[in-house]
């Protein structure tokens, strides 16, 4: 009995935090009732969750970090080409969409969360997404002459804005992967 208590505790507290991300992603001031009524459940269900606001923002912020991190980690971006690991990586972050927008559409949000910007003597973190644009450099899929970092930032960049437009109807859901893939391929490989 215990287990499927927690395991409709777990669920809901899941579909709290990603309805709050999206929420939040289009409208940094909603209420709790408004994200409430998103997750399909009642204002208290979320207090019990997240007793204020700023609890749900803190755990929204790291609980969408780390759906972006596994977005990355289940691309297997050691595996394949690093063209395929790309279009993987791709592929995820553009599903986990509504928390890209939300943890990048607003300057503050990840402000306090451990980012390099927080602790300029923190040492540098591997970063599996550099590691994989090097390899392509070294591969001769993408651009040598381009940063990686460059690459990493114009991939962010276009994953974001393939979501926005997704969430502004200008572009179909299902259509947003293609054309970032298309976009950044025609901008970063190597001629």
């Amino acid at each position: 009995m215990t287990e499927s208590v927690t395991g409709v505790r777990g669920r809901t507290r899941r579909a709290i935090l990603a309805a709050a991300a999206a929420v939040l992603a289009r409208d940094r001031a909603a209420t709790v009732a408004d994200i409430a009524r998103a997750a399909d459940v009642g204002r208290s269900t979320v207090h019990r969750y997240f007793p204020e606001r700023d609890d749900l923002v803190r755990a929204v912020v790291e609980d969408s970090l780390e759906v972006v991190e596994r977005a990355g980690a289940d691309a297997r971006l050691d595996q394949g080409t690093p063209l395929e690991a790309l279009r993987r990586l791709i592929a995820g972050y553009v599903a986990a969409g509504d928390r890209i927008r939300f943890l990048w559409g607003d300057p503050d949000v990840l402000a306090g969360h451990g980012t390099p910007a927080d602790d300029p003597d923190c040492p540098p973190v591997q970063d599996p997404m550099l590691d994989l644009v090097t390899r392509g450099q070294a591969a001769g899929v993408l651009d040598p002459d381009v940063e990686p970092v460059w690459v990493q930032n114009v991939l962010w960049a276009l994953v974001y804005t393939g979501v926005e437009l997704a969430e502004q109807g200008v572009l179909p859901r299902h259509g947003v992967v293609a054309h970032v893939v298309r976009t950044f391929e025609n901008g970063v490989l190597a001629r």
